[in-house]
């Protein structure tokens, strides 16, 4: 399941405005407009309820709640809420693609430079480190966003060593 922000579809989402909804908590079953489940609350907090639909788990603002007979509304079906989500999505892996070539420079999670892409072999992205060709890293495709400032890794440069200093095996270090 994709944990995906709502920043677009927040406006289509609200609901009614209560000054407090305790219906929404964890273990709640959200129903939408024509009365059908849309999910379940899996986690209430910082005034975030992430809500389940079976494909996504999505965070809404518990204000984006609305009060019902049986438990929490919202203003969208399941299918509306997945179909937003499944959009957003295509959208953030399309963007991310375009600015994922050969020659571009990544920074890591910190916004620290990572180093450039030297290849791409399907889902696998080959970076030279600090642009240094002899200090590659292998990241997947996943691992990163494109954002206003370029692209990101979402990893740390520190998440990267400790994850290369375990896959290492042990006495590696001799005979270089």
């Amino acid at each position: 399941m994709k944990f995906a922000k709502l920043a677009v579809a927040a406006v289509a989402l609200a609901a009614t405005p209560a000054l407090a909804n305790d219906q929404v908590v964890d273990g709640a079953v959200v129903t939408g407009p024509e009365g059908n489940e849309v999910g379940t609350i899996v986690s209430v907090a910082n005034g975030q309820a992430v809500l389940d639909t079976g494909k996504h788990q999505v965070p809404l603002g518990v204000e984006m709640y609305g009060v019902g007979e049986a438990g929490p509304t919202i203003t969208v079906t399941k299918a509306q809420l997945d179909g937003m989500i499944d959009a957003q999505l295509a959208e953030a892996a399309a963007k991310r693609d375009a600015a994922l070539v050969v020659g571009a420079a990544a920074m890591d999670a910190e916004h620290a430079a990572l180093g450039t892409v030297l290849e791409i072999n399907g889902d696998n992205v080959v970076l030279a480190r600090g642009g240094d060709e002899t200090d590659k890293v292998t990241l997947l495709r996943e691992h990163f966003d494109a954002t206003d400032h370029g692209l990101m890794a979402r990893l740390t440069n520190a998440q990267i060593d400790a994850a290369m200093a375990q896959a290492a095996p042990a006495g590696d270090d001799a005979g270089e």
